[in-house]
């Protein structure tokens, strides 16, 4: 899969690489799911939710740009993969949040299960991000709401990437790459159409104090 999809598609980082390789897939997927575990396109996992393709997630880890000992929070912990190969680059430090509480409740068990202590679960909504563990210099939403969510504005360091897809419920959203300026702006890239569940928290209705777009 990584040699053959990942690599071939221009992921260069080999970190990256390296953290596609370690990171066991098919016990992030449910037991009927597993013959297609290594497949470049997403699975169900249950409560309408989805194990991302694997292209998307080596893109998404990328484009964070992050390096030994950042520290990176994840919107969107569903069956816990993205964080595990987060946890796979260099003495980086993973928060993650998960709205469901029995996707939470089981991404917590595999994670511990194959030994990521340096990973960090937590079951709420990911619009408010983490604040007692800011600022981060990563954030990467894996669902896509219809704007980008003010408190994960104000946690992202200055310098720090977050990679987050933007749309409308359903049918196909924008992915973004941010890079939070030293007065607070937030320089945007477009990385092209991607595909994501919608954003389930307070996020999907837009009605926070100085949200919307432009960000």
């Amino acid at each position: 899969m990584v040699v053959k999809t990942i690599k071939n598609r221009g992921i260069e980082d080999e970190d990256v690489l390296k953290a596609m390789e370690e990171v066991p897939r098919h016990l992030f997927v449910p037991e009927d799911q597993r013959s297609q575990a290594y497949g470049d396109y997403p699975l169900p996992i249950g409560f309408g939710q989805t194990i991302s393709q694997p292209y998307i997630v080596a893109m998404m880890t990328e484009l964070l740009g992050l390096e030994e000992g950042d520290r990176v929070l994840e919107v969107g912990t569903g069956s816990g993969y993205q964080a595990a190969v987060l946890a796979e680059l260099p003495a980086v430090e993973v928060y993650t949040v998960e709205i469901v509480p029995e996707l939470a409740e089981r991404a917590q068990e595999t994670l511990d299960e194959l030994g990521y202590d340096n990973v960090h679960c937590r079951q709420g909504d990911g619009y408010y991000g983490w604040p007692e563990h800011e600022p981060f210099d990563g954030i990467i939403v894996t669902a896509a709401p219809d704007h980008v969510p003010q408190p994960l504005r104000e946690q992202l360091a200055v310098g720090g990437r977050m990679v987050i897809p933007i749309g409308p419920r359903g049918g196909y959203q924008t992915l973004w790459q941010f890079v939070k300026q030293p007065d607070g702006e937030m320089k945007a890239y477009s990385m092209g159409g991607v595909a994501f569940v919608p954003f389930t928290g307070k996020g999907l209705r837009g009605n926070e104090e100085g949200g919307g777009w432009p960000p």
